[in-house]
């Protein structure tokens, strides 16, 4: 048995999301957002701490991070699930944070997916994006929207994942999982090659460079279906995200593309939750003709003016989710407060519904 294996059993028992593990530091847990010091274990030498990593690392990991100094890999330990893994150095030795990947596949019903959601997975095809900052929850709900389709529908589902996270066992759907670096060299050569593989539905673990979100927004083009992650924090921003990735000459004929290819943006915020736990606040931006025309347009400035006038295509402003959660009493309003992008709104909003928040205790 690993050292760090009754590290991860703690994990799965205290309900921990990250495992922390640092040279110089006493091991931690994020619990429901939070940081917290491992009981009984002291701070972490430089020799055990390299030691403990080392010892869970595959051969292929341990070149990678002698040359880069940094690695990922998924670490799977039976009766606690797989651990997304990213071993690192800094200025006091190597590193390591481990998220818990549960064995459990949550479903639509289980994170509680609007209608208008559930009814992306049985688009033929098009551009679905699920984004949020690194921890906001995206890879369950990808996974959630893939198991949905899994159970629904008779297709042929390739995923390109860094590392493979959740673990889909073929249902009423043939999946193909890749890892980058295992199973291909990179996203944009694996979804090069999945056009010859006839794929239904491709997803892309992430658009993070301009030729995989080339391809991908392609790919959506010619008839398939393809959901894919982007690091942006709300759906409007993730639209000027997309078209900015490309030169000044390109961007015209990309608004174009988008404006036809793109059909939802989900945008997730992970918030503590009142008495324990974490609950997503969901924007949600569907494209409909208006948004298109703002797309290609280039008027993407006026997006959320039409998201907050379409509630009954499912548009959901970001502050109106937050505020759904506070009236809930499911989130606190200072912690809504701290995740809004736009907080004089939100503000705004709280005084409409007589909600308090404490902003002299927040420094603003």
């Amino acid at each position: 048995m690993a050292a760090l294996d009754e590290f991860f059993r703690m994990m799965v028992a205290r309900k921990a999301s990250d495992l922390h593990f640092s040279t110089g530091a006493r091991p931690m847990f994020r619990i429901s957002g939070e940081m917290a010091a491992i009981e009984g274990k002291g701070p972490l030498t430089r020799e055990a701490t390299r030691d403990t990593l080392w010892e869970i690392m595959p051969e292929r990991n341990r070149e990678e991070f002698k040359q880069r100094h940094d690695t990922d890999f998924a670490y799977s330990l039976a009766g606690a699930g797989r651990f997304r893994s990213n071993i690192f150095m800094d200025r006091n030795g190597i590193g390591g944070v481990f998220r818990l990947i549960p064995d459990k596949i949550l479903t639509v019903d289980d994170l509680k997916l609007a209608e208008e959601i559930r009814k992306l997975c049985f688009l033929s095809k098009g551009l679905v994006l699920v984004t949020g900052p690194t921890g906001s929850g995206k890879s369950t709900t990808l996974c959630a929207l893939i198991d949905h389709i899994n159970q629904s529908r008779r297709d042929h589902i390739i995923t390109v994942e860094d590392p493979i996270e959740f673990v889909h066992p073929n249902k009423n759907c043939l999946i193909n999982q890749r890892e980058v670096g295992i199973h291909t060299s990179g996203f944009a050569s694996a979804l090069r090659a999945a056009l010859r593989e006839d794929p239904d539905i491709v997803l892309v673990g992430e658009l993070r460079d301009l030729e995989t979100t080339r391809i991908a927004i392609e790919t959506a083009e010619t008839g398939h279906l393809v959901f894919g992650t982007l690091h942006t924090n709300t759906a409007p921003s993730t639209v000027d995200r997309l078209i900015n990735q490309f030169p000044a000459n390109e961007q015209d004929q990309i608004r174009l593309m988008l404006a036809s290819s793109l059909k939802a943006v989900i945008s997730q915020t992970l918030l503590k939750k009142t008495g324990g736990g974490r609950v997503a606040a969901l924007e949600t931006m569907f494209v409909t003709s208006a948004i298109a025309a703002n797309i290609r347009e280039a008027k993407t400035y006026q997006i959320a003016s039409v998201m907050q006038t379409g509630a009954k295509q499912g548009q959901v402003l970001l502050n109106e989710a937050l505020l759904r959660l506070v009236k809930a009493k499911l989130v606190d309003p200072k912690d809504a407060y701290i995740k809004a992008v736009d907080k004089e709104d939100l503000v705004r909003r709280f005084q409409g519904e007589n909600i308090r928040v404490d902003l002299g205790a927040l420094g603003t």
